[in-house]
């Protein structure tokens, strides 16, 4: 069964950045699509960005595109997200996912397997 956990989210000030991690455990992550979404109070969740099997396709939300950059370590089996120029409405549990899947990643889809969440605030 694969798990995984995220962490490294916290307080940071407008225009700072911060790298959250998503590791995986049970499984390898090489057959899967990773994805990270975000869920701010009150809102929908939505998705931010995801990375292919192969580390070849990535995709982003146009609100953080050019200020994100998702990554993955096969060898940690962990998948990070790396973000710049933070902006308060970028405040919400950031969870990652995974869906098995060997081509170019995708937002929408599937995604079976969620970690529990790691909360991000932007805030002065």
């Amino acid at each position: 069964q694969l798990q995984l956990v995220e962490s490294g989210g916290g307080l940071v000030q407008p225009g700072g950045s911060l790298r959250i991690s998503c590791a995986a455990s049970g499984l390898t992550l090489d057959y899967y699509t990773i994805g990270w979404f975000r869920q701010a109070p009150g809102k929908e969740r939505e998705g931010v960005s995801c990375i292919s099997a192969s580390g070849g396709s990535t995709n982003y939300a146009d609100s953080v595109k050019g200020r994100f950059t998702i990554s993955r370590d096969s060898a940690k089996n962990t998948v990070y997200l790396q973000m710049n120029s933070l902006k308060p409405d970028a405040t919400a549990v950031y969870y990652c996912a995974a869906l098995r899947r060997l081509s170019s990643c995708v937002l929408r889809g599937p995604y079976g397997y969620w970690g529990q969440g790691t909360q991000v605030t932007v805030s002065s």
